[in-house]
């Protein structure tokens, strides 16, 4: 399923409008061990920088095979040879991934979709105990150059409500600023 009030722009410019890897390291995402995964690779934007500091793979996903390609691409001429890319529908068919496999989930930019508790039950079926769930999306109390419309931006209390309520527990207290015109929650699935 394709995302209401989406698309990507031409990748130079949409490159211009993220700081990947400030963000990965506002969220506490420096050196992890064991696999990830990335729902909506888009460009690689994050897959680049994440794959650097992840010991084991990262499996990115996509719907467009285009965006697939394009990461596969990237990650070949930057010789990292732990990227997964594939193409797949993750609200008809999941990841795959089998439950507990994965030590990190990163979604950005996609939980202004209609049934955002799909992709958390996903992130949250395959994460193991204690993995880490990191969530970000467009400011929605402020107009950027890019994104959906602001009306469908999910607030960051509503990122961290449906978070919750698919049975994730919230590492910080207040949602973390992602300058320039992101907002994101490091949260975890809890041990027991």
């Amino acid at each position: 399923m394709k995302l209401r009030d989406s698309g990507m722009p031409e990748e130079a410019f949409w490159e211009t409008l993220l700081r990947p890897a400030e963000a990965l390291d506002r969220l506490g995402l420096d050196h992890i061990a064991g696999d990830s995964v990335e729902f909506g690779c888009g460009y690689g934007t994050f897959s680049l920088p994440l794959a650097r500091r992840v010991a084991g793979t990262l499996g990115t996903y996509d719907i467009d095979p285009a965006m697939v390609e394009r990461v596969r691409e990237r990650a070949a001429a930057a010789g990292l040879a732990n990227v997964r890319p594939a193409a797949r529908d993750l609200f008809e068919d999941g990841t795959g991934l089998a439950g507990g496999s994965a030590g990190l989930v990163l979604i950005f930019n996609l939980l202004h979709c209609e049934e955002p508790e799909r992709l958390l039950g996903e992130a949250r079926r395959i994460l193991e105990p204690g993995g880490v769930l990191a969530v970000s999306h467009w400011r929605s109390d402020v107009a950027t150059p890019r994104g959906p419309s602001l009306d469908i931006r999910p607030r960051p209390e509503q990122l961290l409500a449906w978070a919750e309520a698919a049975g994730f527990v919230a590492a910080t207290d207040e949602p973390v600023l992602l300058p320039p015109y992101h907002v994101g929650w490091r949260l975890a699935r809890p041990v027991a």
